[in-house]
């Protein structure tokens, strides 16, 4: 069965979350550079069956979205002429990484595991692609 993969997309970095195959759970999968990023997700498309993948979409508070929104068009744009039978969705991301920092301390992580990007992007992607799920 085909999985859903969720973009954190960021400057530097983007997290990585993918369901289960029967569409049930959102796991982490990875952190990768931003470079990289169309690669990777060419890569694991090419292995794994992916029908949805769904892209965080960073917000101000009055429903703007943030100058990163464009990098974040272009980067779908690449996606979608790479995989035109995939579905591409948007899901509003304010306050994923304040929730995935949140998420790191309940599940008792470290504080030198907490600070690391890689763990809060990777979350992150969790969230926006558990917020996909549920609508």
């Amino acid at each position: 069965m085909p999985r859903a993969l969720a973009i954190d997309y960021g400057k530097k970095r983007c997290g990585i979350a993918v369901t289960d195959p029967l569409n049930i759970i959102a796991t982490a999968l990875d952190t990768v550079a931003t470079k990289d990023l169309v690669d990777y997700v060419i890569r694991y498309c090419s292995e794994e069956e992916v029908n949805h993948i769904i892209l965080g979409k960073p917000m101000h508070r009055d429903g703007n979205p943030v100058e990163l929104y464009q990098d974040i068009l272009g980067c779908k744009a690449k996606l979608k002429k790479a995989f035109p039978h995939i579905e591409f969705h948007e899901e509003d991301e304010r306050f994923t990484s304040k929730m995935a920092s949140q998420t790191l301390v309940q599940a008792g992580y470290k504080k030198k595991d907490r600070q690391k990007r890689e763990n809060i992007d990777k979350i992150s992607a969790v969230l926006i692609l558990q917020s996909w799920m549920q609508r």
